[in-house]
């Protein structure tokens, strides 16, 4: 697929995907989401990869402003809803539960942490692609709201059901009832975010984080782990327990069971081999 609205980097296995339309504020259209949904696609099944990061182009001042205003008058002059996206649309994260198959929570599904590095304003489904990502770094000063109450729309994409199992449900009623702009400061105070950073020092921080999961982390481990998170919040603790200890019988049969042993007891860092052995 030619990409006109994001661009794609691979570099020290981190895949940095750019929502890139500055003239308009990084919005949102459904050929960004089908160029989205490539690109992390590309990623999650390349196996150079160990760790997804998503942000801005730098010169639209925004992560992302939401869905583009031209979108939203189509919506209005047709009476409905139209994602702008086609039938042929990837499908990255769809497979591994029932639960993540749908729009935006196919996040879930992804066998590699996203991080969103939040360098400007997050509205509408621009916080919505936060909340779904599996960390949060932001500058200091980025703007978010969630803007479907102005427009009479309801709480998008699964906002409702992420938001508080991030912030909890108080933060998430004054997020979401309100639609009101809340500030970086804000979000951390609330849990949204993991990390505040200057300006300035948003993307080296997401990048050091990124390569200490990279090469501290088993890319199995990553993987289960992540999946564990999401899915053990649709059943009772004690399935979870169980499903772990079914996982830690498979996993420790793995090669990189053993480089990760060898490797820890040699004060070296691991070569892991990755994949489900």
């Amino acid at each position: 697929m030619e990409l006109k609205t994001v661009t794609y980097e691979l570099k020290d296995e981190i895949a940095t995907i750019t929502l890139s339309r500055p003239h308009r504020r990084n919005a949102w259209t459904g050929r960004m989401h089908m160029e989205y949904r490539h690109v992390l696609e590309k990623a999650d099944k390349d196996a150079a990869v160990r760790v997804i990061v998503v942000t801005g182009d730098p010169e639209g001042k925004a992560f992302c402003a939401g869905a583009d205003t031209a979108a939203l008058e189509g919506h209005s002059e047709k009476g409905k809803y139209d994602a702008g996206t086609t039938p042929d649309i990837a499908m990255p994260g769809f497979g591994v539960r029932e639960e993540f198959d749908a729009t935006f929570a196919y996040h879930f599904g992804l066998t590699k942490p996203v991080i969103a590095a939040i360098n400007g304003a997050a509205a509408g489904i621009g916080l919505v692609l936060a909340a779904y990502a599996d960390l949060r770094f932001a500058a200091r000063g980025a703007k978010f709201t969630a803007a479907h109450g102005r427009f009479n729309f309801p709480a998008e994409f699964g906002l409702s059901w992420v938001l508080p199992r991030i912030v909890g449900l108080g933060h998430a009623n004054d997020i979401l009832l309100s639609s009101r702009v809340f500030t970086a400061e804000e979000a951390k105070e609330m849990g949204l975010l993991n990390r505040l950073c200057a300006p300035a020092e948003l993307m080296d921080a997401v990048y050091d984080y990124a390569r200490g999961l990279a090469a501290g982390v088993a890319p199995g481990s990553l993987r289960e782990t992540k999946w564990q998170i999401y899915g053990d919040q649709h059943r009772p603790p004690a399935e979870a327990v169980r499903a772990s200890e079914a996982l830690l019988e498979a996993m420790i049969t793995h090669p990189d069971y053993k480089e990760g042993i060898k490797a820890w007891m040699e004060k070296r860092p691991a070569a892991w081999k990755g994949g489900k052995g």
